[in-house]
């Protein structure tokens, strides 16, 4: 009784299977539409004929996923690849599984621009799946794919890979990647290898295996864009070196595969972009640069293609074929902007040629907290361009465009408005009746180190300002360039107004004496609240702190001033007291020639309480001399936060 039901089942799965290899076009057929949405659940492709089934051995075919972990609702790339290289396949079918029960298929594929993928609806789900469009002979293929936004977990992709009509393996696995939150949050390690597989089994496609994760597991960043940085793809973003750090203010990733160049582009938390984008430069200098603009806008974040100008400031998106880019990927979470861009590899815009392939480029990203109509603003959150041109297909770690003409600006006006000119303002008001009778190159010695430091002053701001424009090339507004420009007009009219100094006895001297102390003062007083406003600019990378140490300076110099305020009226009021000792009208006429010759005598000496001046002047030196250092320190190392140990 039980030979014939064991027939029975026998014949029926030989007819069921026979029926099935219909299914399943020979790829030496050559049929195009590829795998029918029948064999989604099996992936199976039954070749006619009954003998054919899945090759038992280790697939010479590998999937490979362009990163091990992925945010919701970004996109993947995968590649279908022969072990070695070169190794060529016809049809193929894959799909992306959860890991983990009920193991259904997540995700969607992307069309292909040449038409040579086509997508599968299974499960009641749009493009979940792909197989070929043409069962060609085939070395590689490319897919892109999009993880869900409503899905956290592990997906294995999963093919069937047929290398020719009577050799084909199915349930061919990827290594699992970790679909993550797209708020940056952290990603549990995943495991180093692949998981292995026993040779001569097929797993099923819809089952994904499971594996005990290996020892040495290392842990990965958490934000997926730093992932692969300068070793599978280009990565450079501000401040320099924050790429090592993950702790970019604004960051790009360029990847390149064949013909096709991709360019990531993501803002940084809290910085409240308006816009992230990345330029293509020759000379690293604002101007004539190919941009990627992901701006967001209406709650979906758009990208736009510009040229742009330095003088004045500007990004034409008219100037360029807005299909010479195309937006891949793109989110808005937390306020960090993120967008995938793909570029064509040859652009030309205004007689401009933009050759990827061949060409050697700066990358320059910038992001700013403004926008224009039909442009971007200025890029006030910061702007860095790498320090060499690059090709964009070389892998290698990026670092930036010097500082150093910034770095000089600084430290030339610290060095000026809080050195050399708070001392030089200390002689002038309370060193006139020290030294006395001591001169150096013929003046009075007060008289010539005031005038050395001022003189110092006005080289130092002059320089400064020169090395500004030079970096900058243009204007920018705002209340340090402004307050600063108000600053260096009083510096460099205050040695002109000297030359024209009248004579000690000239009735116009007194407004002389008042227009050059108060010109002085106010330059001095304005120096010092410009380099306030420096601390919050971007490009100066300063940290918040540094106004503690400013408003120290600010309340020792009160304090020496008042000090020696105190002591010169305390010096008037003794001399006051001498000179009243004896009424001229009580002394005999010899009396009154010694008395005169006394006074006279006593102008040739110095000033009571000069030793006091002296010793205070000495310790405000020393003070003043450790404000200039740890100022300019700060200017010359930022962001000094990297030798502090502080992300």
């Amino acid at each position: 009784m039980m030979r014939p039901l064991t027939m029975r089942s026998w014949l029926a799965t030989l007819v069921t299977a026979l029926l099935a290899m219909a299914t399943w076009p020979d790829p030496g057929q050559s049929l195009p539409q590829g795998a029918p949405e029948t064999v989604c659940d099996t992936m199976l492709p039954f070749h006619s004929g009954g003998s054919v089934l899945p090759q038992n051995s280790v697939s010479p075919f590998s999937v490979e996923t362009s990163s091990s972990t992925l945010g919701q609702g970004q996109t993947l790339r995968v590649d279908l690849t022969g072990v070695p290289a070169g190794l060529s396949f016809g049809g193929y079918m894959i799909q992306a599984r959860n890991r983990n029960p009920p193991h259904q298929i997540i995700g969607q594929f992307g069309p292909a621009r040449d038409g040579t993928i086509k997508l599968m609806n299974c499960e009641n789900s749009v493009n979940n799946s792909a197989t070929h469009s043409n069962a060609g002979p085939k070395q590689q293929v490319i897919l892109e794919w999009q993880s869900p936004v409503d899905f956290l977990g592990q997906v294995v992709f999963n093919a069937t890979i047929a290398q020719s009509y009577n050799e084909f393996w199915v349930g061919v696995p990827s290594q699992p990647v970790q679909i993550v939150r797209r708020d940056l949050s952290a990603a549990p390690p995943l495991p180093t290898q692949s998981p292995s597989y026993p040779a001569g089994t097929t797993r099923a496609p819809y089952v994904p295996p499971s594996y005990v994760a290996p020892n040495n597991v290392v842990a990965v960043s958490s934000d997926p864009i730093y992932n692969g940085c300068g070793q599978s793809k280009n990565c450079f973003g501000f401040p320099d070196g924050c790429v090592a750090t993950q702790s970019c203010t604004s960051i790009t990733v360029v990847t390149v595969r064949g013909d096709v160049f991709e360019f990531e582009i993501q803002s940084g938390k809290g910085t409240n972009a308006a816009y992230v984008a990345v330029g293509l430069s020759d000379d690293a200098k604002m101007g004539d640069d190919l941009t990627s603009e992901c701006v967001p806008e209406n709650g979906r974040v758009n990208l736009y293609s510009s040229l742009t100008s330095a003088s004045p400031y500007s990004a034409v998106r008219s100037s360029v074929n807005q299909n010479s880019a195309r937006l891949l990927d793109a989110s808005i979470v937390d306020g960090v902007i993120y967008c995938r861009v793909q570029r064509d590899a040859v652009t030309n815009v205004q007689g401009r040629t933009f050759d990827l392939r061949n060409g050697k480029y700066h990358l320059l990203v910038a992001s700013g907290s403004s926008l224009k109509e039909n442009s971007v603003g200025y890029h006030d959150i910061g702007r860095l361009p790498s320090a060499q041109p690059i090709n964009l297909a070389e892998v290698q770690d990026l670092s930036g465009s010097s500082r150093l003409l910034i770095q000089l600006h600084g430290a030339f006006m610290i060095a000026a408005w809080i050195g050399t000119t708070s001392l030089g303002i200390i002689f002038a008001r309370y060193f006139k009746q020290t030294w006395v009778g001591s001169q150096s190159c013929g003046k009075d010695q007060w008289f010539a180190w005031h005038r050395l430091l001022m003189v110092t002053t006005w080289s130092l701001t002059v320089a400064a300002y020169v090395l500004i424009w030079v970096e900058l090339k243009r204007a920018v507004w705002h209340a340090h360039s402004i307050i600063g420009l108000i600053t260096v007009i009083l510096c460099f009219i205050q040695p002109i107004g000297a030359l024209f100094r009248p004579g000690p006895n000239d009735k116009k001297r007194p407004y002389f004496n008042w227009g050059h102390w108060l010109g002085g003062n106010l330059a001095h007083i304005l120096g010092i609240v410009t380099i306030f406003f420096s601390v919050k600019l971007p490009k100066a990378e300063l940290p918040e702190w540094m106004d503690w140490i400013l408003v120290s300076f600010v309340v020792v110099q009160v304090l020496v001033h008042l000090i020696f305020s105190i002591g010169g009226m305390a010096s008037e009021r003794h001399q006051s007291q001498r000179a009243n000792t004896f009424q001229m009208g009580d002394m005999s006429h010899h009396q009154q020639h010694a008395m005169r010759n006394g006074m006279s005598m006593e102008r040739k000496m110095d000033a009571p309480y000069a030793g006091m001046r002296k010793g205070l002047l000495g310790v405000y030196g020393v003070v003043l001399v450790l404000f200039v250092t740890v100022l300019i320190l700060l200017v010359v190392l930022a962001p000094i936060e990297q030798f502090l140990g502080k992300s």
